[in-house]
């Protein structure tokens, strides 16, 4: 019975037979597995009584998890739109407020029910959770699987996983989006004029425009729409009224920032998925075919490589898009994200902003230092610092990253060997050739 099996599958693995295979299955089993992610730990960590959250009377137990979360206040970004859980709550007079660092996202809403939170686990990609937003009674993480996912689980926006977006529309004076005028997911590749219609944005752009501090008419042509009312804002108190906010700002670099995380979270969790896939693939065939345990088909290398290289360009910001002159924050978000940063002998990190042309001053993530880059599966781990080293050890920059110069990969590869312990040997062994 077990070879049945195995011909079944290797028969649905040929070209041309498609197979159904969602990610609460195995080898991914998405709802099923206990989440391993910062606010999974923190909730363990309050119900053993190690951990107090404090009620606060303005805010609730938001600024309690922020503190234990490690998340920071200047993080704060407001969403108007309606496009979210509690999107009735939400309009152009009361934006939701999200708050995130690298690996967690806490969304609140005016007089909610609840704050609503994303966490990336290192293995299971982004789950969600609902934490109540009234009583004083210390709170419990509800985690959400169906209820997110309905939005949070696209081909076009997070990928075909449980995952993140960051989505760019054209909002009307109560905050709906005008479908008929279409959506842009938002991210690092994303034209500076074509992000944040329906999210408020406190900080300057230099020569370009943006959609953000606007709401449309319901006969809005996107084509003919005036970026001007909304850009170049630095404070929003003739916007709206701040006072119930932690802070008075959305800051331009945080949403920057926001956008390209989330991405990255979509395609590392992607990259995972793909990979146990392909190993689980393998090892069934590799039974079935009594071949090695460690033989790795033509197909799966593929795999690998596809989900790999995807992955490669978007860590190495190959597609951005660029900016035409300084893009300026209003809080101390610059200062706070780059305090952060692990620092070669030199004073340099991936987390160096830029700001003038690009993000960042060194284009890698810094999400290269997550648990979830980390824990993917070993080969496809293996493809990416490969690829990466012959990207930054290339003599010439006529390849896919044109866009780095020499001098940036020479400066990429010592600041990832000076601050990141587990490279390949590789990685050092190259600055002295």
């Amino acid at each position: 019975m077990k070879v049945l099996k195995s011909l079944l599958l290797l028969l649905a693995l040929m070209p041309g037979v498609l197979i159904s295979e969602d990610y609460d299955q195995d080898p991914i089993r998405y709802s099923s597995t206990v989440a391993d992610d910062a606010v999974a730990r923190l909730f363990r960590r309050v119900t053993a009584g190690e951990v107090t959250l404090r009620w606060d009377d303005t805010h609730g137990w938001l600024p309690s998890l922020l503190e234990h979360l490690h998340i920071p206040l200047s993080s704060q970004v407001l969403v108007f739109s309606k496009t979210s859980l509690q999107r009735e709550r939400i309009a152009p007079d009361r934006p939701r407020a999200l708050y995130f660092n690298d690996e967690v996202y806490i969304g609140t809403v005016q007089h909610g029910d609840m704050l609503e939170i994303a966490a990336t686990d290192p293995r299971q990609g982004t789950i969600f959770y609902t934490v109540p937003a009234k009583g004083a009674v210390a709170p419990v993480a509800q985690r959400q699987t169906h209820e997110c996912l309905q939005c949070h689980d696209s081909n076009s926006f997070t990928g075909g996983v449980p995952g993140l977006v960051m989505r760019s529309v054209y909002p009307d004076a109560d905050g709906r989006p005008i479908l008929t005028s279409g959506s842009m997911v938002t991210d690092h590749r994303s034209p500076l004029p074509l992000r944040w219609g329906g999210w408020y944005v406190t900080g300057t752009t230099g020569n370009l425009l943006h959609m953000g501090n606007q709401v449309f008419p319901p006969e809005i042509t996107p084509e003919t729409i005036d970026r001007r009312p909304g850009s170049g804002r630095t404070t929003l108190l003739d916007l709206i009224d701040v006072q119930p906010y932690l802070t008075p700002h959305s800051d331009v670099v945080a949403l920057m920032v926001l956008g390209h995380q989330l991405q990255m979270h979509n395609l590392l969790t992607r990259a995972s998925y793909e990979g146990r896939r392909a190993l689980r693939d393998d090892q069934v065939m590799n039974e079935a075919l009594g071949r090695p345990a460690d033989f790795r088909s033509d197909t799966t290398k593929r795999r690998l490589a596809s989900v790999g290289e995807v992955l490669l360009r978007y860590l190495l910001y190959a597609d951005e898009a660029q900016f035409q002159g300084p893009v300026r924050g209003t809080s101390t978000f610059t200062t706070e994200f780059q305090a952060q940063g692990l620092r070669d002998p030199q004073g340099r990190s991936l987390r160096d902003l830029d700001l003038g042309r690009r993000l960042l001053r060194h284009p890698l993530s810094h999400l290269i230092y997550s648990e979830s880059f980390d824990a993917l599966p070993i080969p496809v781990r293996s493809y990416v610092l490969d690829r990466l080293l012959g990207v930054l050890t290339a003599t010439a920059t006529d390849d896919q990253f044109s866009g780095l110069s020499l001098a940036d990969r020479r400066a990429i590869l010592e600041i990832l060997v000076a601050t990141k312990t587990d490279l390949p040997p590789g990685f050092a062994s190259a600055l002295s050739r």
